[in-house]
């Protein structure tokens, strides 16, 4: 049991280490206005990364296998995309700081959950390494190393989203409006090549034609 605790714990931070669309968004959201905001779109990405890793663990990804839902859950996704995209790219146009007190209530945990939540590809990560990674330490297991398996995973995603947030908001003291409209651009542009990438697998993979 120990060593699947400290593995779950390890694939976990692993997991959200490679940057991506949290990332982009976190960076942006925190160098605007702070460590809250950068770690709450991370805590919500945990909330779409709970799902996908409970949909295959428990044995329904075949719903996800079925084309248009992973059609309906994919585009979904572009369109959520394209919209973060525009608004980082419009923000890069202005070229101007943020003004930290009049974005405060925008939704930065719901911004991160439906990011995660929007992409169904990562249901492939848990069919493939996650539930292999299991398996490859427990021959056979049952309900308590699944549970082990996935609060470890859970508690090494957390202890990230924490180091990630902690990171951006001591970067922020760096930041001008020159470099923040960089941020912006980059951030945008990222966003919106995932979203071409997104739409371009589902093109070639769901579309029934």
């Amino acid at each position: 049991m120990p060593s699947l605790i400290i593995a779950s714990f390890l694939l976990g931070i692993a997991f959200c280490a490679p940057p991506g669309v949290v990332t982009a968004e976190s960076i942006r959201r925190g160098l605007a206005r702070g460590f809250r905001p950068a770690l709450a779109v991370q805590l919500g990405s945990l909330i779409g990364d709970a799902t996908w890793a409970l949909v295959a663990l428990v044995g329904i990804a075949f719903l996800v296998e079925i084309p248009l839902v992973r059609l309906l859950v994919g585009l979904a996704g572009v369109v959520f995309l394209l919209r973060l995209a525009w608004s980082a790219l419009a923000d890069a146009r202005r070229g101007e700081m943020p003004d930290a007190g009049a974005q405060k209530r925008q939704g930065d945990f719901v911004i991160g959950a439906l990011l995660s939540l929007s992409n169904p590809y990562a249901i492939a990560f848990w069919l493939g390494v996650g539930t292999s990674a299991l398996t490859t330490i427990v021959a056979i297991p049952g309900f308590a190393d699944y549970t082990a398996f996935f609060l470890a995973f859970m508690a090494g995603a957390t202890l990230y989203c924490f180091l990630m947030a902690g990171l951006i908001a001591w970067g922020r003291r760096f930041v001008n409006a020159r470099f923040f409209q960089a941020v912006n651009l980059l951030c945008g542009g990222f966003l919106a090549w995932f979203a071409v990438q997104l739409l371009w697998n589902l093109v070639q993979s769901d579309l029934p034609f």
